[in-house]
């Protein structure tokens, strides 16, 4: 026999959608990813899900990839 979890067991929060189609991003999860009013967020379909992914300004990505090796080898024949 299988049992089914309930929706407080699976999901961090549940929301619903509105007769305009909109949702409330939860308080929790806005202050976990730093979602404040007037920022975009993507929205995408993925494997039956929507996601959804804030979309943050370049000035906060300044210094994102510190510390990232940028060498590239190249090919013996492009030297």
């Amino acid at each position: 026999m299988v049992s089914i979890a309930s929706e407080k067991d699976v999901c961090m929060s549940v929301v619903t959608v509105s007769p305009k189609f909109q949702i409330v991003i939860p308080l929790d999860v806005r202050r976990s990813l730093g979602i404040r009013a007037g920022e975009k967020v993507c929205v995408m379909e993925y494997d039956g899900r929507i996601a959804l992914i804030p979309i943050k300004p370049m000035k906060k990505m300044r210094g994102a990839f510190k510390g990232m090796d940028t060498t590239v080898e190249k090919e013996l024949d492009r030297v």
